[in-house]
């Protein structure tokens, strides 16, 4: 008898509380789907919040004691004693449309890398170190490039 993997169940929330920044959903499910594939995550709720500045500089401040706005939140709220993650993301819509501006590529794309960025790192990424970063963003682009938002952090 062959041994039977548990079907995957990735739970994917996807929520816009940002009125400044079209976006296809289901392209963003499909990223997320990816990037759980090449890590073998099989088992997993992830929620992604897409805010304005004002919204993340509130859970900045609230959650990491920092002042301002940032790209991108994330957290691993997963229990330790199950196999199923828990991820949850914000990203910052309104900073994806000024970046996306003066990179010269779709604000798509630039939330787009902010979701695989707070993916990443709750898959234990890091880029505090200059190596460290240097993998983190090629593993970046390798990952948008795959899914057709092109080079989007070397761009």
């Amino acid at each position: 008898m062959k041994d039977r993997k548990d079907p995957k169940e990735i739970v994917i929330e996807i929520t816009k509380d940002f009125e400044g920044i079209e976006v296809d959903l289901a392209k963003f499910e499909k990223l997320v789907h990816a990037v759980c594939d090449l890590f073998d995550l099989t088992k997993a709720v992830i929620s992604i919040a897409i805010v304005g500045d004002a919204q993340i500089s509130k859970v900045n401040a609230q959650f990491l004691n920092h002042d301002g706005s940032t790209d991108v939140i994330s957290f691993d709220l997963s229990d330790c004693d199950t196999a199923c993650k828990v991820f949850d993301l914000v990203v910052n819509g309104q900073m994806a449309i000024r970046q996306a501006k003066s990179r010269r590529h779709s604000s798509e794309a630039e939330l787009a890398l902010y979701i695989t960025h707070g993916l990443l790192h709750n898959f234990g990424f890091d880029d505090l170190q200059p190596d460290q970063a240097k993998k983190m963003h090629e593993t970046e682009d390798k990952i948008l490039q795959q899914q057709g938002f092109g080079l989007v952090y070397n761009s």
